[in-house]
């Protein structure tokens, strides 16, 4: 396309979604999820993306962000990504900006790839055909039989090798529960799962390794943010201390976040949020500086929103299957891609953009501005 194609239009809607039941991990507990939508459009084309947050975000998309994307180039995503992130300065950036900037950008990208007629992980240029994911949820909140059906559903019906659980319940208050609900898990999954845990920065450094040295019968592959994100030398002395690959990074809202988190040696996993990070502009920034140290990146929730991007990251490991989030998605977009044997997600070739068409009939009921 060799002529300009300004945006024309950038809207935001946000919907609030209760939970299917009370939800809660090391820090914090919800019953309800915000979606914060955004729609751009241009040359009779819409692309449409979307962050998790407040709802606060959409007011700032309408105040500080449309006016300065409308009249751009559909075509130059960094150029508004920019302009984006210089006009958001004074707003504070991280946060609410970041996480509004990213739902515009993701939007911008999607317009982009049907303006073009083609999928949005052939725009961006595939390194996989398939994206690998886990099943993510296992909430403290959950009864025994809760965590049973769910981690059964992943492994046994879709075919899910990994899954993944919350532990550090009442900020690590209940060590023995934790202890007792990671065998709980072993048992459900069997011995050839790989079994996560998210502490959800919930114990102390010397706390989380001591939990992780007593459930090591258990084979614990992947441990998310033992201690806070914002405890580098905390994840680092974890690291070094524990068999388990040690992530973090999902509360990372500009660039100098994650080089920081890389230059400190803090995680044998960079995690990254494209719906707080920037979107997939700044996505593929971070997976840039994470492939600089020979790290690989993980997309955090969201997982249709990270689909395309996560199928042309080369040091992808894997996304987040989210019980919260692939709920909440399956309600409210359509077609939206179904785990396949092993564990992987495919974009279908045959849909322009990512693929999703948003049901404005199913979320009626739960728009709350």
């Amino acid at each position: 396309m060799d002529v300009d194609v300004p945006v024309e239009v950038v809207t935001a809607s946000a919907y609030r979604i209760p939970t299917d039941s009370p939800e809660a991990d090391g820090t914090t507990a919800w019953t309800e999820t915000t979606l914060v939508l955004v729609r751009a459009r241009a040359a009779g084309r819409t692309g449409t993306g979307w962050t998790y947050g407040a709802a606060a975000a959409g007011v700032l998309v309408g105040d500080q962000l449309a006016g300065v994307v409308t009249g751009r180039d559909a075509m130059d995503v960094p150029a508004c990504y920019d302009a984006m992130a210089r006009a958001t300065r004074n707003a504070g950036r991280p946060g609410i900006a970041a996480c509004a900037i990213s739902a515009v950008d993701v939007a911008l990208w999607d317009l982009k790839a049907r303006l073009l007629d083609i999928r949005l992980a052939r725009l961006l240029g595939r390194a996989r055909d398939t994206v690998p994911i886990y099943g993510s949820g296992g909430f403290t909140s959950y009864r025994d039989e809760q965590l049973t059906a769910q981690f059964t559903h992943w492994v046994r019906e879709q075919g899910i090798p990994r899954v993944k659980m919350k532990i550090a319940e009442d900020r690590g208050a209940a060590e023995n529960r934790d202890l007792a609900r990671i065998a709980q898990a072993r048992r459900i999954v069997g011995p050839d799962t790989e079994l996560y845990v998210d502490a959800n920065g919930g114990y102390g450094r010397k706390q989380a390794i001591r939990v992780a040295r007593a459930a090591a019968d258990q084979d614990v592959r992947w441990f998310e943010e033992p201690v806070s994100s914002d405890d580098l030398a905390g994840l680092r002395e974890v690291r070094d201390s524990v068999t388990a690959d040690v992530a973090a990074g999902e509360y990372g809202y500009d660039l100098p976040y994650f080089a920081r988190m890389v230059r400190a040696d803090a995680v044998d996993c960079l995690q990254a949020d494209l719906s707080r990070c920037g979107g997939i502009t700044e996505w593929q920034r971070v997976a840039a500086v994470a492939a600089a140290a020979n790290l690989q990146i993980s997309g955090h929730c969201a997982p249709h929103l990270h689909l395309d991007a996560a199928a042309a990251t080369p040091n992808l490991r894997h996304l987040e299957w989210f019980h919260d989030h692939v709920r909440i998605e399956e309600m409210l977009f359509h077609p939206v891609a179904a785990p396949e044997p092993g564990g992987v997600l495919r974009p279908d070739p045959g849909r322009l953009g990512h693929g999703l068409e948003f049901r404005d009939d199913a979320a009626s009921r739960y728009r709350i501005a």
